[in-house]
């Protein structure tokens, strides 16, 4: 009987346990969405951007749009997409791949196109948006360390030219005192 009674409590207990991560596993990302994302969303898998018919992976920090019929996924929109990011309608979309029923997409938000005045992250004094991601800052980060790597490359680059240079006057000077012996 007790050993009953033990393997029910466990039973028990074990499917709480599942019931607590089931209850736990409620996702936020509001760090990940850029400061120019829209406000009100503890979570966005992808915004819609109904003017230029493209998306925005906010996990992945990848535009999606679509080139010679395929969906590609890039850091950033060719030329050719002209749009203020910060003023852009976006809509935000909770669906797996939306790309792929993009027709249903675009046409269920197409009201939404043309639309400004959306309230962004980077302009929300909401403190949930304190550490939002910021899309400016990461890309000063990566130039900057670009920019670390050029002075280095540069500063070998100049370290090198003045061996380069002393050598040449040593070599500017033999060759004159070698023309001076020739000429006595």
């Amino acid at each position: 009987m007790k050993k009953l009674i033990f393997a029910a409590a466990f039973m028990l207990s074990c499917f709480s346990i599942k019931i607590a991560n089931a209850q736990i596993s409620l996702s936020i990302n509001i760090g990940s969405q850029p400061d120019w994302g829209p406000v009100g969303y503890d979570h966005a898998d992808y915004y819609y951007m109904p003017d230029i018919d493209a998306y925005y992976d906010v996990t992945d920090h990848l535009y999606v749009y679509n080139e010679n019929n395929v969906w590609v996924h890039r850091a950033f929109l060719p030329e050719r997409y002209h749009f203020d990011k910060y003023r852009t309608y976006k809509v935000v979309v909770n669906e797996r791949n939306p790309w792929e029923h993009d027709a249903v997409i675009r046409s269920r938000y197409a009201s939404y196109k043309g639309r400004t005045g959306q309230a962004i992250i980077r302009d929300s004094h909401d403190a949930r948006y304190k550490n939002h991601y910021r899309e400016v800052a990461e890309h000063n980060r990566k130039v900057a360390v670009r920019n670390s790597r050029v002075a280095h490359h540069n500063a070998q680059v100049a370290k090198h030219n003045r061996k380069v240079a002393v050598h040449n006057a040593k070599t500017a000077r033999h060759i004159k005192k070698k023309e001076r012996k020739e000429h006595h």
